[in-house]
C-alpha cells in the first residue's frame, strides 16, 4: 500500500516521538493515482500537521513511486465526505464522484484574517461570492496585484471555506506551473484522458494561481484554454490570479487572454495606511507582541507596499527585542524598517498627506478630493500646513500632491497658523503632529 510505504519513509525521517506523536495517528480513507487522503483526529491537529510536516509528507509521498500525488488532510468526521445541506449549493446535478485535489493550505489564510480595506474589498468580496454559488461576478474571476498583498490569502481562504462546508464539491486548487507539469507528465505517459477527464468531468471549482507564469507555453495556454471554456459552458466556477491585469500579460495567446476575461477583473491595490495600521496591530497581537502607538505608526508609515514585508518586521522586532531584554524601543524599529525596505527616504508633501490621513482618518483620494465638507478641509489644510513646514518641496508642488494651487496652500497654511494663536487644542494637536512628522 502506497501509504504504508510513505509511512516508513517518514519514520527514517521524523524523530521517534514527533514520528509517533504526529504520524502514527494519521488514517489513509483514499488513495490512487491523484491523491492520497488522510484523516487528522481533529482541526487542530490537522491545522499543526499543515503547518509544520505537510511539505515534508508530500515529498515523501511523491518519491515513492514517482507518481505526483497530491497529499489532503482532513478531520477524521470528514473521512467519508457525507453529502450535506451546504454541498448542494456547489454541486451541481448529473456530475460523476470525484474528489478534490488541492496543494497545501496555509490554516490562518482563512477569510477572518484577511484584513479588509478600500484597496482589497472588492477582490474579497468576489471571492466571497464565488464560494456562495452566487452569479454576481460572472463565472470566471481573475484578481492581479505585485506580490505580497493578499492573493494567495484569499484563494486559500475560498479553498479552506468549500472544504469546510461543502466537502463534496470537486475543487481543483494548484499553480500555473503545477497544472503545466501534470499536463506535460500525462503527454509523456500517453494519459491525456485520464487528465482531461479529471478537470473536465470532476471540477467544479477550479483555482490556478500565477497564470503569468505561462507566459510562451502555448500548449499549456491552449489546455487550459480549453478547460476554461468547458468550465464556464457547464455552469462550473474559476478564480485565476496573476501579478498584472490581463492586457499587459506578455506572451499570452489572444483567446485565452478574452476566457480569463470573461467575469470580473480586479486588482488588489497596496493598502492604505489605515489599512496598514490594522495589519501591523493584528500581525503584532498574532506575535504576541504589545506595540506602542508610536512604533505602529512608524512601521505602518514606511513599510507600504508587500503585507509579508510587516510580518517579517513584527517577527524581527520580536526576535531581536527578546535578545536585547524584551523591551521594545524607536532605534529598533526604524533599525528594523531600514533593514526591510532600506532608508527613510525625504519627507514629501505626499509622504505627509498619507500621515495626516491615517491621524485623522481620512483618505488621501478625499482630501484630494474638491469636497468642502469640514471634516475633509481642515486635515487637508493641516496636511499643507506640516507639509510647508517639513519639507523643501515648491507651494506648487504641495498644491499639486492635493489637486489645488499654490494660492490654496498659502490660504491653507494662514488659516492653521490663525487657528493654532487663537485656540489652545488646536495647538496641542498640532505640536504633537509636529513631533510625529519627525519621527517619519
Amino acid at each position: 500500500m502506497v501509504w504504508q510505504k510513505v509511512k516508513e519513509s517518514l519514520r527514517d525521517v521524523f524523530a521517534e516521538n514527533v514520528y509517533n506523536l504526529w504520524i502514527e495517528p494519521l488514517e489513509c480513507v483514499q488513495c490512487d493515482d491523484e491523491s492520497i487522503r488522510l484523516a487528522c483526529p481533529d482541526r487542530f491537529y490537522r491545522a499543526h500537521l499543515t503547518q509544520h510536516h505537510l511539505g515534508l509528507i508530500q515529498d515523501q509521498a511523491n518519491a515513492i513511486d514517482g507518481t505526483q500525488r497530491q497529499v489532503i488532510l482532513c478531520e477524521a468526521s470528514q473521512k467519508a465526505l457525507p453529502a450535506s445541506p451546504q454541498a448542494s449549493q456547489l454541486r451541481l446535478p448529473h456530475i460523476p464522484a470525484g474528489g478534490s485535489s488541492v496543494r497545501a493550505l496555509h490554516p490562518r489564510y482563512i477569510f477572518d484574517e484577511f484584513m479588509a480595506g478600500d484597496s482589497n474589498l472588492l477582490a474579497l468580496s468576489a471571492c466571497k461570492s464565488m464560494v456562495a454559488g452566487t452569479d454576481i461576478v460572472g463565472p470566471c474571476l481573475y484578481i492581479n496585484s505585485s506580490t505580497g498583498l493578499g492573493k494567495s490569502h484569499l484563494t486559500h481562504a475560498v479553498a479552506h471555506q468549500v472544504l469546510s462546508t461543502s466537502p463534496s464539491a470537486r475543487l481543483h486548487y494548484l499553480t500555473a506551473q503545477q497544472f503545466s507539469a501534470e499536463m506535460v507528465r500525462n503527454i509523456q505517459a500517453n494519459s491525456m484522458d485520464h487528465f482531461k477527464r479529471k478537470y473536465h468531468d470532476h471540477c467544479d471549482i477550479l483555482l490556478v494561481e500565477d497564470v503569468h507564469s505561462l507566459t510562451g507555453k502555448k500548449k499549456t495556454q491552449e489546455e487550459l484554454n480549453e478547460l476554461l471554456d468547458s468550465l464556464i459552458k457547464g455552469g462550473k466556477r474559476v478564480i485565476l490570479t496573476a501579478n498584472t491585469v490581463p492586457r499587459e500579460l506578455n506572451g499570452i495567446d489572444d483567446e485565452f487572454r478574452s476566457r480569463m476575461t470573461s467575469g470580473l477583473v480586479t486588482t488588489i491595490e497596496a493598502p492604505d495606511i489605515q489599512t496598514r495600521h490594522r495589519i501591523v496591530y493584528k500581525k503584532a497581537e498574532l506575535q504576541g507582541l504589545l506595540l506602542a502607538e508610536e512604533f505602529v505608526a512608524y512601521l505602518a508609515q514606511h513599510i507600504k507596499g508587500d503585507v509579508r514585508q510587516i510580518e517579517s518586521a513584527i517577527l524581527a522586532i520580536r526576535a531581536k527585542s527578546a535578545l536585547m531584554g524584551g523591551e521594545v524601543e524607536m532605534a529598533l524599529v526604524r533599525e528594523v524598517v531600514e533593514g526591510i525596505v532600506g532608508a527613510p527616504k525625504n519627507l514629501s508633501a505626499i509622504t505627509i498627506g498619507e500621515f495626516v490621513s491615517g491621524q485623522f482618518n481620512v483618505s488621501v483620494k478625499d482630501m484630494q478630493s474638491r469636497t468642502r465638507k469640514k471634516d475633509i478641509v481642515f486635515p487637508r489644510q493641516v496636511a499643507m500646513y506640516l507639509s510647508r513646514r517639513h519639507t523643501q518641496q515648491s507651494l506648487a508642488d504641495i498644491g499639486k500632491a492635493f489637486g489645488r494651487d499654490h494660492a490654496t496652500v498659502l490660504h491653507s497654511i494662514k488659516v492653521v497658523t490663525d487657528r493654532i494663536s487663537r485656540d489652545v487644542s488646536v495647538s496641542a494637536q498640532l505640536d504633537l503632529l509636529n513631533r510625529k512628522v519627525k519621527q517619519i
